[in-house]
C-alpha cells in the first residue's frame, strides 16, 4: 500500500515536472537541444575565450559550455537555465562528472550581465531578437556574443563560421 502511494506521488511529480518543462519550451526560450561537444569546442575557440574572462551561457542546458569554458580556457563561467528539468540535469552532471562553473536556475533577464567578456547562446531566432534588447542595454564595448546556429535580431555579425558537417553556423558579434 505504501509503495503504491509512493509510486503515485513520484509519477505525479514527474508529470508536473515535465509539464513545467513543456510550458517553458513553448513560452520560454525554446526546447533543450544539446549542442554537440565538437561544436561547443569550436564556439569557444572562435570566441577567443581567455583565462579569467567572464562568460555567460544563456540557456545553459546541461552546462557543457560552462564546464568546457572553465576547464579548458580558465574562464569564470556562469549559465542560466529556465527549465527545472534541464537545470536538474546540469546539477547532476556537475556532481557526477565534477564539472566546473555555475548554472543558475532562473531567467537571465533578471540578472545583470554587464561584466561579460563573452556571451554564448543557442536559442531560437525569435528569442534571440528579444534578448538583443538586454544585450544592447547592458553589454560593454568589446564584449563578444556568440550564437550557435541562429542569427541575433537586427545585428550584423562580425564573423560567420560556416556550417561544417554536423556543426551548424556560428555567428560572432562584437558590441
Amino acid at each position: 500500500m505504501i509503495l503504491g502511494v509512493i509510486v503515485i506521488i513520484l509519477v505525479f511529480a514527474v508529470i508536473i515536472f515535465l509539464s513545467i518543462s513543456f510550458y517553458i519550451t513553448i513560452f520560454g526560450g525554446g526546447p533543450f537541444v544539446p549542442t554537440p561537444f565538437k561544436a561547443v569546442e569550436k564556439v569557444l575557440k572562435h570566441a577567443n575565450v581567455k583565462k579569467g574572462d567572464r562568460l555567460y551561457d544563456i540557456g545553459a542546458g546541461d552546462g557543457r559550455f560552462i564546464h568546457l569554458a572553465t576547464k579548458k580556457y580558465g574562464a569564470n563561467a556562469t549559465g542560466f537555465e529556465l527549465d527545472p528539468f534541464v537545470f536538474f540535469i546540469s546539477k547532476l552532471r556537475k556532481w557526477i562528472f565534477k564539472w566546473k562553473g555555475e548554472v543558475i536556475h532562473g531567467n537571465f533577464l533578471k540578472h545583470n550581465i554587464s561584466d561579460a567578456k563573452v556571451v554564448v547562446c543557442y536559442m531560437l531566432p525569435k528569442t534571440l531578437a528579444k534578448f538583443q534588447k538586454k544585450f544592447d542595454k547592458e553589454l560593454k564595448k568589446g564584449t563578444k556574443v556568440v550564437s550557435y546556429a541562429f542569427h541575433i535580431g537586427s545585428w550584423k555579425p562580425k564573423k560567420i563560421i560556416p556550417k561544417r558537417g554536423k556543426i551548424s553556423k556560428i555567428f560572432i558579434y562584437e558590441i
